[in-house]
Parts: C-alpha cells; sequence; structure tokens
C-alpha cells in the first residue's frame, strides 16, 4: 500500500520531477487505458449500483467535500469513490484492473493538486456529476460524466509533461510523436 502523505510522494515538486523523468510516456498510456476503461465501468456500475453503493460513494464524495483543502485526504477519498463505483459493478477483475491502472497514477493526481489551485473545485464538480448520473442510474450519463474527468485528469497531465522538458541523454529521434514515440 502506498502511503498518501504529500510529502512522501512528492518531497516538494521532486515528485513531478521524477514523473517526468521517469517514462512519461508509459504513465500516459496508463491514463489512456484509464479513459477508456472507466467510464465504461461507470455505465455498467448505473445499471447495478444498490442504494447501499450509492450510499458509499455520496460519503466519500461529502468526505472530498470536507477535505477540499487537504490534497491528501482528497486523493484518499476519490480513489476511494473510483473504486465504490467500480465495486458497484460487481465484476472483481474489473475492480482489480482499474484499481492496478488507477494506483500507478495517483502521483500524477496529487502533483496535480499540489500545482493546480483549481484542481479540488473542478474535481469535486466532476464527481458531484459522477454521483448525479449514477442515483438516476442512468448509464449514458455515468459513462458521459466519467470520461469527462478522466480526459480532464488526462489532458492535464498531459499538458503538464509537455509544457516541462525534461533532460535527456538520448533526444527523441525526428519524427517522433509528442510523446517520443515513432
Amino acid at each position: 500500500m502506498t502511503s498518501l502523505q504529500p510529502s512522501l510522494l512528492l518531497e516538494g515538486l521532486g515528485g513531478a520531477v521524477d514523473l517526468m523523468q521517469s517514462d512519461p510516456g508509459a504513465l500516459l498510456d496508463l491514463m489512456e487505458v484509464r479513459r477508456l476503461l472507466e467510464p465504461v465501468a461507470t455505465a455498467l456500475a448505473a445499471t447495478r449500483i444498490s442504494d447501499e453503493g450509492l450510499a458509499e460513494a455520496k460519503r466519500h464524495l461529502d468526505a472530498m467535500r470536507e477535505a477540499r483543502d487537504d490534497v491528501e485526504q482528497l486523493n484518499a477519498h476519490d480513489a476511494a469513490f473510483h473504486r465504490a463505483v467500480v465495486a458497484a459493478t460487481g465484476n472483481e477483475s474489473l475492480v482489480t484492473l482499474l484499481e492496478g491502472v488507477s494506483g500507478r497514477t495517483l502521483r500524477a493526481r496529487i502533483w496535480r493538486g499540489l500545482v493546480d489551485g483549481q484542481a479540488a473545485g473542478r474535481t469535486l464538480a466532476e464527481h458531484e456529476a459522477i454521483f448525479m448520473a449514477l442515483s438516476r442510474r442512468d448509464a449514458s450519463l455515468s459513462q458521459a460524466a466519467a470520461l469527462l474527468h478522466v480526459s480532464n485528469t488526462e489532458q492535464w497531465l498531459r499538458d503538464h509533461l509537455e509544457a516541462t522538458p525534461v533532460a535527456s541523454e538520448t533526444p527523441a529521434p525526428t519524427g517522433a510523436d509528442r510523446n517520443g514515440r515513432m
């Protein structure tokens, strides 16, 4: 289990540098997988979620509101909210897969919370939209809300990784895409 202490994860902005110096393409690939799978899982959850499952998601959403100014707690409840939603599908393989992908992007999401003063407000609004759609048991709206949320996070990460050049001993080959791939 990874500690959610921002000081341990980031050591200031050192964690951001680690993210960028590690393979940013791999991190972006994980975000892409999350974007492809999580909205569909959220749509499925809308058709299967119980009143108890909704209550659990609401508890985490309420806790996120209370922790708005605490990046560590906000992210802990953010992750728990997503876990509760995916768990509502009743598909343990999907839960395990998405937990693995989401867990590997946690540092990037905490980094966003520390450097983007508006991230908490947007994150809360996006989670409220997901919860509202789930409450209505509306699969299409749930999928759309989850897609918007994950896509916004992915785009922020892409923008910030691309805006911060990383010194590399081996420059990307000519003709490489923005992730350094041919």
